[in-house]
């Protein structure tokens, strides 16, 4: 059996928002935006606090061959972080909102019985794998995913060579999520109010 393949997410804040309050993200409680560049000035456009950070990237050669370098190597990590694993093609837009959900709940409130709030619990004590399974197996989400990535300015399309991976800040360190790596990575020390400008730090210099 070939592997399951959703269409991606098209990197548009009004659909990832729509997404999340569609699955149970309580209103006024956070919403995703834009950033316009690495400037200053355009960084501080951005609303604060910030609780997480969706990076979109090419994928090339060259950050192929990292991931793989990277999966390779042995990683401890806070078991406070939460990580999951990408079993379905196309899902990384999904598994970023889910990866930074996932690590702010204390900062944010689910619609109790909603999608997000059964997801969370139930997979609070799961290895990262089983996390995937359990995404992958749940109909539901593949529906509103399914609804999310039809919902944008572009036509959606199966074959695309970018991805998201997600940044959060969990007990003072700066974690990158990816869910096509072994675990999560931490890129040392960091705070809530340094996220935003810590990751695209990195970013600049890492793709």
């Amino acid at each position: 059996m070939a592997p399951k393949r959703w269409l991606p997410l098209e990197a548009n804040p009004d659909v990832m928002n729509q997404f999340l309050l569609g699955l149970g993200l309580q209103e006024n409680q956070a919403e995703c935006y834009d950033v316009y560049g690495l400037d200053d000035e355009l960084l501080e456009m951005v609303p604060k606090p910030v609780l997480a950070v969706l990076f979109l990237y090419p994928l090339t050669t060259k950050s192929e061959e990292e991931r793989l370098q990277q999966n390779n190597e042995k990683r401890e990590y806070n078991n406070k972080v939460y990580f999951m694993k990408q079993t379905v093609g196309n899902a990384c837009g999904t598994i970023g909102l889910l990866h930074a959900l996932g690590n702010i709940t204390s900062e944010i409130k689910f619609v109790e019985g909603s999608f997000f709030d059964k997801f969370f619990k139930s997979t609070a004590n799961l290895d990262p794998m089983q996390r995937a399974l359990f995404l992958e197996n749940d109909s539901e989400m593949e529906v509103a995913h399914s609804a999310a990535a039809t919902a944008g300015d572009t036509e959606a399309v199966d074959d695309v060579n970018t991805h998201f991976i997600c940044f959060a800040c969990v007990d003072g360190e700066l974690y990158e999520l990816d869910g096509r790596k072994s675990g999560p990575i931490s890129h040392g020390p960091s705070s809530p109010s340094a996220l935003l400008k810590c990751t695209f730090k990195f970013t600049a210099g890492c793709c």
